[in-house]
């Protein structure tokens, strides 16, 4: 049997995110999780946070696997098999009740700019009333100073894929608004990351 996929940053920072996320989520609830990855977060909050069901998703399978068998290893019920999603298409594969929360972590600087205009239009649309959006990454922000290692990684994302990048919260902001998001926290995280709460307006 291969090795799970590991990300070290996802070790890295699960637990400071989580501690965030207690502070903006009840007790109970059911969250989507976008862009899951190697599954680290969602068997990480999971197993933190019993009372919420989670949906993992990725725009591919290959990693479905390495989330499943996390899942089985610590005996998680409540994670739902993960599904492939792609933010773009104008409807996500999704049955049942909305989400009480959507997640998605270092994903908008890692794909085309349309799919953070996607990203926000599907969490908007299966959101539950009072439910919210939580992004996860580094951003620019106009006024901030920027750290030197996150004008480095901007300028290696874009010098592999044009279409990457690291986004300015500002710009972000304004597509969540187009969306009927708006920002409601702003939480500065280790390694130069924000960690962004985005409420329905309506």
């Amino acid at each position: 049997m291969s090795p799970l996929a590991y990300s070290t940053a996802a070790d890295r920072n699960k637990q400071p995110i989580l501690d965030v996320l207690r502070q903006h989520i009840p007790e109970q609830g059911s969250a989507l999780e976008i862009a899951s990855g190697t599954g680290q977060h969602v068997a990480w909050f999971a197993a933190a946070l019993p009372g919420w069901t989670w949906q993992p998703s990725d725009a591919t399978s290959d990693t479905f696997a390495d989330v499943e068998s996390r899942a089985g290893q610590q005996d998680l019920a409540n994670v739902r098999p993960p599904v492939v999603i792609d933010v773009t298409a104008p409807e996500w594969p999704l049955d049942g009740a909305p989400f009480d929360l959507v997640y998605c972590a270092n994903m908008l600087h890692i794909a085309p700019w349309r799919c953070c205009s996607a990203l926000m239009q599907g969490s908007a649309r299966h959101l539950a009333p009072g439910g919210v959006l939580v992004t996860y990454g580094p951003y620019l922000e106009h006024g901030v100073p920027t750290s030197a290692g996150n004008l480095a990684f901007d300028e290696d994302l874009r010098a592999r894929n044009p279409d990457w990048g690291i986004r300015y919260r500002e710009d972000v902001e304004a597509i969540a608004a187009e969306s009927g998001l708006r920002l409601s926290a702003r939480h500065a995280m280790p390694a130069n990351n924000l960690l962004l709460v985005w409420a329905r307006t309506s």
